[in-house]
This record gives structure tokens, C-alpha cells and sequence, in this order.
């Protein structure tokens, strides 16, 4: 069994409060858009770092992290990448890839709209994207998620908001 702690779209901001909530994390998964590689640092001190680079990431993040990650995690196939779309209607480029071989978990970022859901027309694939942890951008609550991940199966996966944009 792993604890996953998964966060995007920081934009140079990691809150302090993700030191507490990840600290018990096996790794950390970040789904782009970092903002520098600071933030990358900063995560490896908590935990191990498997992450995607997003549209405003430099060639510092884009060196060490790919666009797409797909790997396997206790029996769970997972792939992550930043601008992925949303339930049921994912990016073009991925399109065919998610009609051919949909994995057992998705994870994008980039849209900053929190959201957990099933997509039943791909085998019961678990779409997440973790909303915004930074304090860029137009979303009202600051989010990251926090899961474990073990013989195949997905479970306690939780919600951390983070405070409102204003609040740190």
C-alpha cells in the first residue's frame, strides 16, 4: 500500500501547509504546472517526486519531468499529464491514445477546477484533477488530494483544501 499525495498547478507557490498533509506520503505526484523548479525541491524533501511539466514550466522542469507520465503503481495503471481535458471529453492529442487504451487512473491539471469522478464509457477509469494549490488563477479554494494506492485498487482519497486565494 502507498500514500500518494497529488498536487498541480502551484505557479511558484507551495503552501506551507502541504508539509503536513503529505508528510506521511510514499510519493508525491505533481501534474504540472510547477512554476519553478523550486517547488520541485521543495517536494523532494517530503517524499519522491513523479511529475509532468505544464504550459508555463521552463526547460529546468521539462528536462527532468516529460509531458506525459504513464507507469504502474501497486497493480494500478496511472497516467498523468497536464492538459488532459476533462471527464468524458479529454484533449485531442490523447484522444485516440484514452479510446485505445484507457488506463485504470487519469490525472491532469491545468483547468484549476477540482474534480473526482468514474468515466464509465472507459472501463470505469478514474479521472482526477487535484483543482489549483498555488495562488495563481481564478479558482476560489486552493486543493490537493491525497490517496493510497494498493492491490489494484484506489481508496481513501480525500480532498485537502488548502484556504480560499486570499488566505495563506
Amino acid at each position: 500500500m502507498k500514500k500518494i499525495g497529488l498536487i498541480s498547478d502551484t505557479h511558484n507557490y507551495l503552501d506551507p501547509q502541504v508539509f503536513e498533509y503529505f508528510g506521511d506520503c510514499d510519493e508525491i505526484w505533481h501534474a504540472g504546472d510547477f512554476g519553478n523548479y523550486e517547488i520541485a525541491d521543495q517536494l523532494k524533501k517530503i517524499a519522491p517526486v513523479i511529475g509532468v511539466y505544464g504550459n508555463i514550466d521552463g526547460q529546468d522542469i521539462r528536462k527532468e519531468y516529460p509531458q506525459h507520465q504513464r507507469f504502474n503503481v501497486e497493480g494500478v495503471d496511472v497516467w498523468m499529464t497536464h492538459i488532459g481535458g476533462t471527464l468524458g471529453r479529454y484533449c485531442i492529442p490523447i484522444r485516440e491514445e484514452m479510446e485505445n487504451n484507457p488506463p485504470d487512473m487519469f490525472i491532469c491539471g491545468h483547468s484549476h477546477i477540482l474534480k473526482i469522478g468514474r468515466d464509465e464509457e472507459k472501463g470505469q477509469m478514474l479521472f482526477v484533477n487535484p483543482g489549483a494549490a498555488g495562488r495563481h488563477g481564478f479558482q476560489v479554494y486552493r486543493t490537493c488530494v491525497r490517496f493510497e494506492i494498493g492491490d489494484g485498487k484506489i481508496q481513501n482519497m480525500e480532498v485537502i483544501n488548502l484556504g480560499t486565494m486570499g488566505q495563506d
